[in-house]
């Protein structure tokens, strides 16, 4: 990242690196050059604001996520057609269950909008239901958060993948074991966008007041961005979203 700055501001002339090279170095590390000959269409630009926003949202609300720095419809990358940036507050190296949920429901918040504004999904949130799904199934086969399965890891060692023993990741295990494990990844899943709906049907107005705001400007950053989602609120009979858990 600090290599990336250096040589932003060289192209520019500069001896000296300032924060907004700083800032473009991460965008570009984490999501990559930007991309302004991909020109998206009325209807799909509309759905990639709504689809970040709903990101931006839930992330406000749900606990073990990272500070929302920037929400962007400028295309990115190979294939962001646009992207939601967090970062981290602090050096984080644990993670609590009820974290990892909030995390889960994060990833689905941008599917959840497009249903919500929408009623229909795209293959938009594609990459976001795979990394929720292995993220859930972590949960269950490596950290032993499932009330069901218990304290048991069920994630293979890598040496053995490594030896070609084996190219399924989960141990050998009973079929009855397996379809446990698939269930408790699914109740995961479901009751994170089951939270993620819940909070953009709550605040949907807010949620068409920033897309609408994010379709005019293609950028929403700063502290007008968080402004914006410390109004998020959710009326869930006084318990946290976070700590709705799967009956699992």
């Amino acid at each position: 990242m600090v290599n990336e700055a250096a040589l932003l501001a060289a192209r520019n002339r500069r001896t000296e690196v300032t924060q907004a090279d700083f800032a473009e170095a991460i965008e570009r590390v984490v999501a990559g050059l930007e991309k302004k000959s991909r020109v998206l269409n009325d209807k799909e630009k509309k759905i990639v604001a709504y689809h970040e926003v709903g990101h931006a949202m839930v992330g406000a609300f749900m606990s073990g996520t990272s500070q929302l720095e920037k929400i962007s419809i400028v295309p990115r990358g190979m294939a962001a057609l646009g992207y939601t940036l967090q970062l981290p507050t602090e050096d984080r190296f644990l993670m609590s269950q009820e974290e990892l949920q909030g995390q889960i429901a994060t990833l689905l918040g941008g599917r959840s909008a497009e249903e919500v504004v929408f009623g229909s999904i795209t293959t938009g949130a594609s990459n976001d239901l795979q990394r929720a799904t292995d993220l859930a199934e972590r949960m269950v086969t490596t950290y032993g958060m499932s009330k069901v399965l218990g304290p048991l890891a069920y994630q293979q060692g890598q040496q053995n993948q490594f030896l070609g023993e084996s190219m399924n990741p989960r141990r050998l295990v009973s079929p009855q074991t397996a379809e446990a494990i698939d269930q408790e990844v699914k109740a995961i899943v479901e009751t994170a966008h089951r939270q993620a709906l819940d909070i953009l049907n709550q605040n949907r107005e807010l949620l068409e007041t920033i897309s609408i705001k994010l379709l005019e400007t293609e950028v929403i950053e700063g502290d007008e961005l968080r402004s914006m989602l410390n109004q998020v609120h959710v009326d869930n009979g006084g318990v946290p979203a976070d700590k709705i858990t799967a009956e699992v």
